[in-house]
């Protein structure tokens, strides 16, 4: 993470590094050393790296982690302290006025505002010492606080609610603060996106925004301008970008931009959102997309995504590959919102970590069911894929259920759950996960660890789904090792057993010179998707459609 600083007609800014890897050169991008040590550094802008200073750092806590940003008035600088993956942090903060912008005794006029790790706190706006930040301080769905003056802010429980958490479980996302007295608010109510206008100073409800339903996939304003703009998208519709001036008499959201695919007609599709019961009685959203005059036969290729972790919620998104799996594959792309996401706050996420993951694997089952039951596919038809903790899902799963699917894709998929926080950065998904180094941890890891959990199945004749891994050779978050030893398993304990029944196929594809996936080039995405969806209907019989 980065954050730009000016002063004067200097510039630079904050960014975070780890000290280099013991490995040798030959093997960069390749290592598992784990990533420990983080610190803060600030770069001034015509100088040589060498010269950076060294703002921060913490070698009592050698798997913090150490963010940077800077008020949209250039006073201050915001210091966020993580210890993992948890939506929770500590805040500090430095008068850059005071110091005379950032100097080498920087970490020396460091102010702790909040030293705990109880909630999320991050900034949203000041007006010199007066701030509001968003937080989840007694409020998992979050809410906005007031300091009305940060030399004398006091404990955060102090702190004035300016817009409490709202009523009706929905999730305040978003907080942007436009020119005077404005102040948007996106939150998320069942998925879908809700836009409003408030009063900065007073925290009261100005306008509710009347925009289509979909996700708001950004939003963007600057405090010194009256005009913002968003961008609305969905599952066929790579994105609306509207413009809205808040100096307007009656300010409304106007077309700006309007992106367009060559020969894909979002009228030709249509999207629904559905509820699932879950094994325990939760219910799960769950989004459904196709074309126009589909049947309900129970015959439909159909893929079924999911997540399910690090409260990350998955909004409707496009993706051209997915359009023409649905346009030329007649394909049905259904797309599931478990719990261990932030689509209902904090609460619906802890429902899904540690001892409660099975929650997770309960949910995206109940989803394959529910497509079943209702006549959307059957399992010999049904696609499952998820990526990263998305893999991990598909791993249990595919363990758990066998004769639930047909096929399923797991990329770059967390499969040795007994040992994933030893190397690179995964100790810091152990806020997620728990920790094998603890017995309580070990007992609930390994009942569910993708890796650990392959059988050949007990009744007769049943088989494993056709089964395609996917990893990069030069990943550093989830290391390929997860995968190379997960396949090694799978082929040996269903491939070579005298009393498998396995003969649907069990392959990995290994991408050289690719990592997690982020910035890998058009023509790398294109090869993938296009032997990802050719696997998925070979093994489905999907047929193309021109």
């Amino acid at each position: 993470a980065y954050s730009w600083y000016s002063r004067g007609m200097r510039q630079g800014f904050f960014y975070n590094r780890y000290a280099p890897p013991a490995s040798n050169v030959e093997s960069l991008g390749t290592e598992t050393d784990s990533n420990v040590d983080q610190q803060l550094w600030y770069h001034q802008v015509g100088t040589k790296q060498d010269e950076d200073i060294l703002c921060y750092a913490i070698p009592e806590q050698p798997r913090w982690m150490i963010g940077a940003e800077v008020t949209d008035d250039g006073r201050y600088a915001l210091l966020y302290l993580e210890e993992g993956c948890d939506p929770v942090n500590r805040l500090y903060y430095v008068d850059l006025n005071k110091c005379g912008g950032v100097t080498a005794d920087f970490s020396k006029r460091v102010v702790k505002l909040v030293d705990d790790f109880r909630a999320q706190y991050s900034y949203v706006a000041n007006e010199g010492e007066r701030f509001v930040i968003k937080t989840t301080l007694q409020a998992p769905r979050y809410k906005l606080v007031e300091i009305e003056k940060l030399s004398q802010a006091g404990k955060p429980d102090s702190w004035r609610d300016l817009v409490p958490e709202a009523a009706g479980g929905a999730v305040l996302e978003s907080a942007e603060a436009c020119q005077g007295d404005a102040l948007l608010l996106m939150y998320m109510q069942d998925v879908k996106h809700v836009l409003q206008l408030h009063s900065l100073r007073a925290g009261k409800l100005v306008k509710k925004f009347d925009i289509e339903i979909g996700c708001i996939s950004s939003l963007n304003s600057r405090r010194t301008e009256s005009e913002f703009f968003f961008k609305l998208s969905g599952f066929v519709t790579p994105g609306d970008v509207y413009r809205c001036d808040l100096a307007d008499a009656d300010p409304v959201p106007t077309l700006y931009r309007r992106t367009e695919v060559a020969n894909i007609s979002p009228e030709d599709f249509v999207s629904k959102q559905v509820f699932v019961m879950s094994k325990d009685g939760t219910r799960v959203p769950m989004f459904i997309t196709h074309k126009k005059g589909l049947k309900l036969d129970g015959s439909n290729n159909t893929l079924l995504y999911g997540y399910g972790g690090f409260n990350i919620s998955l909004t409707p998104n496009f993706s051209a590959a997915r359009v023409v799996y649905m346009q030329h594959l007649n394909g049905v792309y259904v797309q599931a919102n478990m719990r261990g996401g932030g689509e209902y706050g904090e609460e619906w996420h802890k429902a899904g970590i540690h001892e409660k993951k099975q929650n997770v694997f309960d949910d995206f089952q109940a989803c394959a069911e529910w497509l079943i039951a209702e006549g959307y596919t059957k399992p010999s038809s049904l696609t499952i894929q998820g990526g990263s903790n998305g893999g991990l899902l598909v791993g249990a799963c595919v363990n758990q259920r066998p004769e639930l699917f047909g096929c399923a894709i797991a990329q770059v998929g967390v499969m040795d759950m007994l040992r994933f926080h030893k190397f690179t950065i995964g100790h810091a998904w152990c806020s997620d996960f728990g920790c094998s180094d603890e017995e309580k941890g070990f007992a609930y890891l390994y009942k569910y660890s993708p890796l650990h959990n392959i059988e050949v199945p007990d009744e007769p004749g049943l088989q494993y789904p056709s089964m395609l891994l996917l990893t990069g050779d030069h990943d550093d978050r989830v290391v390929p090792l997860h995968s190379l030893k997960c396949i090694a398993e799978l082929q040996h304990t269903l491939c070579s057993s005298p009393h498998s029944a396995q003969r649907n196929p069990i392959l990995i594809r290994v991408d050289t010179k690719s990592g997690h996936g982020a910035g890998k080039p058009t023509d790398k995405l294109i090869e993938e998707a296009s032997q990802l969806y050719a696997f998925m209907a070979n093994v489905t019989g999907a047929k193309w459609h021109p």
